[in-house]
């Protein structure tokens, strides 16, 4: 499936908090990811996501509209050297290829313009469709940690996957 990552622009708000706005994208996320998703909501992390230089949170825009995002987040202190990685795709582009295609862009993408040896992704231990994408991206699973996660009443693992630049 044809996907462009690319920097977000003010026009997206609309298709991206249709997208957006999906219980079962919310199930996956944290409790930063609102639902219901609005419009509002969309207009403030678009305003966020295009702060900073470089870019370092882009919009995947699938046929014209914004359908997901993934981003690098920096880490401070005794961390600095590793990235986060975050992202998420509207579900009626599940199990395209999307989201493994976009990780391995961005990793290449965090190696070239970061001064960092790791990326590092936490999904939940639920989600198996993120932790095949992953895999499939060259990640390797380091940790499950059980049951710490607390989301819609229900404790679930959190898994941390990573890729280092020696091995990428």
């Amino acid at each position: 499936m044809n996907f462009t990552i690319r920097p977000f622009e003010k026009t997206d708000a609309e298709s991206f908090s249709k997208y957006a706005d999906n219980e079962k994208v919310a199930s996956f996320m944290t409790n930063g990811f609102p639902n219901p998703y609005t419009l509002a909501d969309a207009v403030d992390f678009i305003e966020m996501a295009m702060e900073g230089e470089p870019t370092h949170i882009f919009c995947i825009e699938i046929n014209g509209e914004a359908c997901g995002g993934i981003g690098l987040h920096h880490q401070q202190d005794i961390h600095a050297k590793n990235m986060e990685l975050g992202y998420w795709l509207a579900e009626p582009f599940w199990g395209n290829g999307v989201i493994t295609s976009a990780i391995k862009q961005m990793v290449d993408y965090a190696f070239k313009t970061f001064a960092i040896t790791r990326v590092y992704a936490r999904p939940f231990g639920t989600n198996k469709g993120s932790q095949r994408a992953l895999e499939k991206a060259g990640f390797t699973l380091e940790a499950r940690l059980e049951k710490t996660l607390y989301k819609n009443s229900e404790f679930i693992d959190e898994l941390i996957y990573s890729i280092r630049k020696q091995n990428h």
